[in-house]
């Protein structure tokens, strides 16, 4: 019987120089996505799929993402003062019980890898996820859910994937597959961030993994891969070896790379006209926007 997943990984070290000024003064991960920083949607996806402990790796610079997580009890107040009911519960269900998230402080950053590693000790030997914020998913059925679901028919070890054009396939791990299912796919190899020319496949890994214990014992090695650093992907295909247990995931649904400025643009837009209440003023300046562009030429 695959046994339930409850725990979930969460790095979150990762400095954000590319937002930087931004991130001088407040991590990455709590920028604002609309009205909701970029960690919220990766919890409540967690959530979702029925993960009860949240373990984040952070870094020194941090402390505002933590806070985040704490009850803000003047503020909650003054909402339940002033009858500002659904404000207040918006406000609370972004609340976390006692004792449900850990932190662990990663000191180097040496990769992704390392990164999970530091959260081993939280592990045991259960199934845990993987869940990385910067890559937000916009779904009908979240996409963890999606991934939780197959993985109790499969076991082993899962990792999200989605086509990438062949251009694109050296900025990710890309697997090498064994067998097609559709949704499914069963994996002989996975390389992580191909020559354009030698990617094995366009099956691209994004930011979703459910894995074994397995993993982490593997990432006891610390071994260095790609760019000098302690990838996960090279410990999850060490498994391919040692149990044949891996697979990739097809996962239904839209991911914005919200690493990136472009991305994080692009998944304003989306998840603004996503919006009911925003929707309608949103589209209309846009229209307007793109009108006074095309005049212009």
């Amino acid at each position: 019987m695959t046994r339930k997943v409850t725990k979930a990984i969460f790095p979150v070290a990762g400095l954000g120089t590319r937002f930087l000024p931004a991130t001088k003064s407040i991590p990455k991960e709590i920028m604002t996505l609309v009205d909701r920083p970029l960690i919220q949607y990766a919890i409540d996806e967690a959530r979702a799929a029925g993960i009860e402990e949240f373990i984040f790796v952070t870094s020194r610079g941090k402390g505002a993402l933590e806070d985040y997580f704490d009850h803000a009890h003047e503020l909650e107040s003054n909402l339940r003062n002033a009858g500002k009911d659904e404000l207040l519960a918006v406000l609370q269900s972004t609340n976390m019980d006692s004792g449900a998230i850990a932190y662990i402080r990663q000191h180097k950053a040496l990769g992704l890898g390392h990164a999970v590693w530091c959260a081993g000790r939280l592990i045991g030997e259960e199934p845990f996820a993987v869940i990385l914020p910067d890559d937000v998913i916009a779904a009908e059925k979240p996409c963890l859910q999606q991934m939780v679901e197959a993985y109790q028919e499969t076991g082993g070890n899962m990792v999200a994937a989605m086509e990438v054009p062949a251009d694109k396939a050296s900025s990710y791990g890309v697997l090498d597959i064994r067998e097609d299912m559709g949704a499914l796919v069963s994996v002989k190899g996975m390389v992580e961030k191909p020559k354009a020319n030698e990617a094995p496949s366009n099956l691209a890994v994004i930011g979703r993994y459910i894995l074994s214990p397995n993993v982490l014992r593997n990432l006891d090695r610390k071994q260095t891969g790609a760019g000098g650093e302690i990838q996960l992907t090279d410990a999850i295909a060490q498994e391919i070896t040692n149990s044949n247990d891996v697979y990739g995931y097809r996962f239904r649904g839209q991911r914005f790379d919200c690493g990136s400025k472009a991305g994080f643009l692009q998944a304003t837009v989306a998840f603004g006209l996503a919006r009911p209440e925003l929707h309608d003023e949103f589209l209309q300046f846009l229209v307007e926007m793109t009108q006074v562009r095309k005049a212009a030429e």
